[in-house]
């Protein structure tokens, strides 16, 4: 850590952490860090993108290889894994949804195993890459893309664009704007319809964004208050460490747990928009 970094309070050790690398455009041209960019709408969050994107490409190219490598005798352990994940995601799929849609499997199972892989970066002791980056010049860097309410929002925006999608087009305009208006009350009840039915429909995409983000966030916070503890003489990093190791293992269930939410809501959520009762 540099000095600045050693100077540093629990409370700004932690905002510190918390703080995207960001990178904005003004009046004045591109700028650079939190500071020159808080309020600016033109921002984007320069480490969610490319770890976001790089653990995309990693899941994509490691799949491909497998598939195009997969052998009809006995599978090696990396085959035997995917296919296990592979089937569970299709059984999950097959039960849950009562559409016909080739797009809906292939949806589900990047979903699960993309959340998974920015999920588990979480694991990653919370100094290792801040520190790397502060040696190369990078006063920021957060490394789980799900910590990011922009990664969250804009998977569940994108579920919410195909429920709308699948609504219109299995029952027509038609027939979703009759959903809205003339349910579940008749069409005497359309303005409380209206509003019970946009509501229901809105809480779709934000719950699934918080859920996520606000899971993961609490695990990064709670992380950085362990490594808090482990600075506070020798009984505080043994208790530290204890504490780090055990909330490591626990953290593996919700890594695993939230992504297999997001999915199964993401399944149902389509199940729901194909179903014309």
């Amino acid at each position: 850590m540099s000095e600045v970094e050693h100077e540093l309070t629990s409370g700004s050790y932690i905002k510190h952490h918390l703080t995207n690398l960001q990178v904005c455009k003004t009046e004045t041209g591109m700028q650079w860090g939190p500071e020159a960019c808080a309020g600016n709408f033109k921002t984007v969050n320069l480490d969610t993108l490319g770890f976001g994107i790089l653990l995309g490409v990693i899941f994509l190219s490691l799949f491909r290889r497998v598939a195009k490598n997969a052998t009809t005798g006995v599978p090696g352990r990396l085959q035997a894994f995917i296919e296990i994940v592979y089937e569970y995601v299709n059984n999950s799929v097959i039960e849950s949804f009562h559409g016909k849609s080739r797009l809906i499997a292939p949806l589900a199972l990047t979903i699960f195993v993309w959340i998974i892989l920015m999920n588990t970066m979480d694991i990653i002791p919370v100094d290792l890459f801040p520190w790397a980056a502060e040696h190369m010049g990078v006063s920021h860097l957060k490394i789980v893309p799900s910590t990011d309410p922009n990664i969250t929002f804009g998977l569940s925006i994108s579920v919410f664009l195909l429920i709308i999608f699948y609504s219109i087009k299995i029952k027509g305009v038609g027939g979703f704007l009759k959903e809205l208006a003339f349910q579940p009350f008749g069409k005497w009840m359309l303005p409380f319809n209206l509003i019970l039915e946009g509501v229901n429909l809105l809480a779709k995409p934000v719950s699934l964004a918080l859920r996520l983000f606000g899971n993961l966030y609490a695990g990064e916070l709670l992380f950085l208050l362990i490594a808090l503890l482990l600075t506070a003489g020798p009984l505080g990093f043994v208790g530290g460490a204890i504490a780090q190791m055990g909330w490591a293992i626990f953290h593996l269930l919700v890594i695993w747990l939230q992504a297999f939410i997001f999915m199964m809501l993401t399944i149902v959520y389509l199940s729901m928009a194909c179903e014309e009762h």
